[in-house]
């Protein structure tokens, strides 16, 4: 039905224009084709066309579209700027059936009327119902299609292709394969910022060699005040960091489709696709850096834990129930306070909730530091303990050598191109003020500065590492001084130094449970070697080094 009124001439009209993806300007919706059609339409009508509002890569689901929010507020402001909205289609203005509707009544309260030039309509009842029905068909629709759509991703994901936008740092998207019209992309290691993630990481566990671990505001300064810039150049910031230590692409895994687009609600796993891409952090390495940053967490580990005077508080747990066993004193017949450790879900609800048992606290205490000072703090059993993580370390001083190896390699063929560029322009081969030329040598100086800066950085870390070599007599002064520094002159035990050589205590029925880092104890070792504490605080770290039941019991 054409609503053609007989005062059209008088009517002013606005085109609402709009497309949600550059792909769709392609086809027979775009911009210039809904302007031509637009403005034909007016004209035939006798419209005056008074303003063009004009959206491109914005989505009809929600209201968040600069260009419409403009178009409304003229629309409704009194007077009105306009007296009807022209659009293509219905679901150019909106693909919700309830928002359509009302918007519709907001601008029809300031006598604004909304009209589609494929879909014209009057406004009675019925005609209203029809609109409602195509609004509601628009909404399926584009639900429909953002589902296929969504599928398609996840499964190109699953394939190992990557979707699009920017990759994490450390990366960089390289094409794959062609598909029809369509290229294939993948995601390679980018040689010029794959050190830094590297150096964040050794930052975070090992340090620079001449203080303790870094944390994560500790990491963003150091890269500042160094001069290692982001991708872009800019400055680092803690949400960089804390997300480059908790991104699981670093080993091989990148996550595809984990929020939702709307609310940035966290999806759940069965709906997470898994992207397999070359790997930069060893998995290792990454569970200890997932370890340290829920220990630092607050919310995890309570500062009274981590300053409790309480020796065990905090990383003694039950074997049973696994609830942590805590503190709890009592009076004895005689008057006497004594205190004893217990199962606290044991404590809450009785032997119901858990059989665990309690033991006294001084007991606890010196089992504990007396078969760490006994079986642990012994040469032979940290050799044994430690040759693993060793052989470790050494393979990635390896690999560090020979990624120095190839900056040189890089840095001196950087040189040599630019020499043959100065050449040339000194010989008159090529015009020294060719903008393409100049372009060329201030890439060739950008890749070799950042090689010479990877090629420092790569060498302090072999410096630091290569003065780290475990004898056996660091290991004899180092199981000395541990048993030394760990006991106090009252029969007591230093907290800190116990907790760097454990970090979780299980107490069952016939036994007790230690556990420790191969890692966190190297680190201690090496610290203390150097001169430096040999307390790290509290760790909940993976537990590694207690290998056998017998050996550690």
């Amino acid at each position: 039905m054409n609503i053609h009124n007989p005062n059209s001439a008088t009517l002013r009209a606005a085109l609402y224009l709009r497309v949600s993806t550059t792909r769709q300007a392609e086809h027979d919706v775009s911009i210039p084709d809904q302007r031509k059609q637009g403005e034909a339409w007016c004209a035939s009508r006798g419209y005056r066309l008074v303003e063009t509002f004009v959206e491109t890569g914005a989505s009809a689901t929600n209201d968040r579209r600069p260009e419409f929010q403009r178009m409304i507020e003229a629309g409704t402001s009194k007077p009105a700027s306009f007296d009807i909205v022209v659009v293509h289609s219905f679901s150019r203005f909106f693909r919700d059936h309830f928002e359509l509707e009302f918007y519709v009544r907001k601008l029809a309260k300031n006598g604004v009327k909304l009209v589609s030039i494929t879909q014209e309509m009057g406004d009675d009842p019925m005609h209203v119902m029809m609109r409602q029905v195509m609004a509601l068909f628009d909404e399926y629709q584009s639900k429909e299609n953002a589902k296929h759509v969504l599928r398609a991703m996840n499964e190109n994901a699953r394939q190992g292709f990557w979707n699009g936008a920017l990759p994490p740092i450390g990366y960089r998207i390289v094409a794959a394969e062609q598909r029809g019209s369509k290229t294939k992309k993948k995601l390679e290691i980018d040689p010029l910022h794959a050190d830094t993630v590297r150096l964040i990481y050794r930052l975070f566990l090992e340090g620079d060699g001449t203080s303790g671990t870094l944390g994560v505001k500790a990491i963003t300064c150091y890269l500042n005040e160094r001069r290692i810039f982001t991708r872009d150049g800019g400055r680092w910031g803690l949400a960089q960091i804390h997300a480059i230590l908790t991104r699981t692409t670093y080993i091989g895994e990148h996550r595809f489709n984990t929020r939702s687009h709307k609310d940035r609600v966290r999806k759940p796993a069965s709906e997470v696709a898994i992207m397999a891409v070359p790997r930069l952090i060893d998995r290792e390495t990454f569970d200890a850096v997932q370890a340290r940053l829920k220990s630092r967490n607050p919310m995890v580990t309570p500062a009274r834990i981590s300053s409790g005077p309480t020796l065990l508080t905090g990383i003694c747990f039950c074997a049973k129930c696994g609830g942590a066993m805590t503190l709890r004193t009592g009076r004895g017949s005689a008057g006497g306070t004594y205190r004893y450790y217990t199962c606290s879900t044991k404590a809450r609800q009785g032997k119901t909730g858990c059989k665990g048992r309690t033991i006294p606290m001084d007991r606890l205490d010196h089992l504990v530091a007396g078969h760490i000072e006994e079986r642990l703090l012994q040469p032979k059993r940290l050799e044994t303990i430690l040759s693993s993580v060793i052989d470790r370390r050494q393979e990635r001083t390896e690999r560090r050598r020979e990624h120095l190896a190839e900056l040189h390699r890089r840095i001196t063929d950087t040189d040599q191109r630019l020499g043959r560029l100065y050449d040339a322009i000194e010989s008159g081969t090529v015009d020294k003020d060719d903008p393409l030329l100049k372009e060329r040598i201030a890439g060739l100086q950008a890749l070799r500065d950042q090689a010479k800066a990877d090629a420092e950085r790569t060498q302090l870390a072999l410096d630091s590492t290569g003065n780290q070599a475990v004898s056996p007599d660091m290991l004899k002064a180092f199981a000395r001084r541990a048993r030394e520094r760990m006991r106090l002159d009252n029969g007591g035990y230093r907290r800190d130094h116990l907790r760097a050589l454990a970090q979780r205590v299980e107490v069952a029925d016939t036994e007790v449970r230690i556990m420790g880092s191969k890692s966190e104890l190297l680190r201690t070792l090496v610290a203390a070697s150097s001169g430096q504490s040999a307390a790290f605080g509290v760790h909940s770290s993976v537990l590694k080094w207690r290998t056998r039941q017998d050996s550690n019991l």
